[in-house]
This record gives C-alpha cells, sequence and structure tokens, in this order.
C-alpha cells in the first residue's frame, strides 16, 4: 500500500507525463505507430486507465508530444553531425547523413512517430518548429555544397535540400526494416548512402569523377 502511495507522489509532482511518453515509446517500437493506445500505455506506466487524460486530451495529443520531442533531439544530432562544416563541407556532410541513419537505427520508436503516425503538422503546438530545425540542417549542407558550383550552374538550394532528404530518408526508412538488416540486401545502409551521395555529388560536379 505504501508503494502505491509513493508511485502517486512521484506521478504527482510531474513523473506521470514522462512515464507515459516512455510508455508509448516501447509500445511503438514493439507495434508500429498505430498499435497502442493510451489504455496500453497506462498499464505499461502502472497507473490506471483515466491518468494519461491529466496530460493528454487523447491518443493523437500523445503521438504529437513524442512526434515534437523526437524531432527535437533529431535536430540536435544533426547540427553536432554538422558542426558547423568542419573541417569542409563534404566531411561535415557526409557525417550528418551517418547521423541520420544512427538516429533512425538507435531511436526506432521516435523514428516511427516522427515519419508515419500521421501526427498533425498544424495541429501539434511546435512541430513544425522542431520539424523545421533538421531541415535546416539538410539545407545549410546544400548551401555549403552548392558553393562548389559555378554560380549559373547550381541548382535551387531548397531542391537540392530536398534531394539529400529523400536519399537519406529513403536509405534510412528502407533499412529501419530488421529484415533487410539480416542479409537480404548484401550491404550496409552506409554503403547505400555513401555511393548514393557520391554518384549525387559527382553529378553535380561538386566531387571531380577523377576524385578517389
Amino acid at each position: 500500500m505504501s508503494k502505491r502511495r509513493d508511485t502517486r507522489t512521484s506521478y504527482h509532482h510531474g513523473n506521470l507525463k514522462e512515464a507515459l511518453l516512455h510508455a508509448a515509446r516501447r509500445l511503438i517500437e514493439e507495434k508500429g505507430a498505430d498499435g497502442f493506445t493510451l489504455a496500453e500505455a497506462a498499464r505499461l506506466a502502472g497507473v490506471s486507465p483515466a491518468a494519461p487524460y491529466r496530460h493528454f486530451k487523447d491518443r493523437n495529443e500523445l503521438l504529437g508530444a513524442l512526434a515534437v520531442s523526437g524531432f527535437e533531439k533529431f535536430g540536435e544530432a544533426l547540427e553536432r553531425a554538422w558542426e558547423n562544416g568542419r573541417p569542409d563541407a563534404i566531411t561535415a556532410f557526409t557525417r550528418v547523413g551517418q547521423a541520420y541513419l544512427d538516429f533512425a537505427r538507435d531511436e526506432r520508436a521516435a523514428y516511427k512517430i516522427m515519419f508515419e503516425s500521421g501526427v498533425s503538422l498544424e495541429g501539434t503546438p511546435g512541430l513544425r518548429t522542431a520539424s523545421g530545425r533538421s531541415f535546416d540542417v539538410l539545407r545549410t549542407c546544400a548551401a555549403a555544397l552548392l558553393e562548389r558550383v559555378p554560380a549559373k550552374q547550381r541548382p535551387p538550394v531548397d531542391l537540392m535540400s530536398v534531394h539529400i532528404w529523400a536519399l537519406t530518408h529513403g536509405t534510412a526508412t528502407l533499412f529501419s526494416d530488421k529484415s533487410l538488416a539480416r542479409g537480404r540486401v548484401p550491404v550496409t545502409s552506409s554503403d547505400v548512402l555513401e555511393s548514393g551521395v557520391l554518384v549525387y555529388l559527382r553529378g553535380l560536379g561538386i566531387i571531380p569523377v577523377d576524385d578517389d
């Protein structure tokens, strides 16, 4: 009985919300973004079915909070990898791509929520800002790389940013399927991304064709 009182007290002081978010992440990693209910999250967190409604009006609001948190961590990871473009744009860009793959692999639940849960961009406070932060890193990468291209031959920076995003996100998503990691594709996600980026940057003239 005292244990139950202690748990309720700790939740009263702010741990309930984090406990529910943690429980939801675990369920989503196991079942996918559509594979859980608030009641299941409450049960896993060890609270009553009514407890989640102290912080979230419904399941979508909880998903929204997870998406915002995920994009914040994602943006921070990409910014750390970019490291202000040091020591040069190509090296820093390569790190950003690897950071993207690492996040998709290591934060599978967050990745699924961010890109597969259908959370409303307009209806989720903070989501546009949080998600825009990661795209801004990709745009910064694109702008730095395009400085190596003669002005008259440069594609629009936003278009290149989307190309980079599509290539990186597609690779990360493909290899987020565990069955692929077990040998159906005889290369790693890093290999695929590295070769794809090499072809792309050579096509733009950013990396000379004869550059090793």
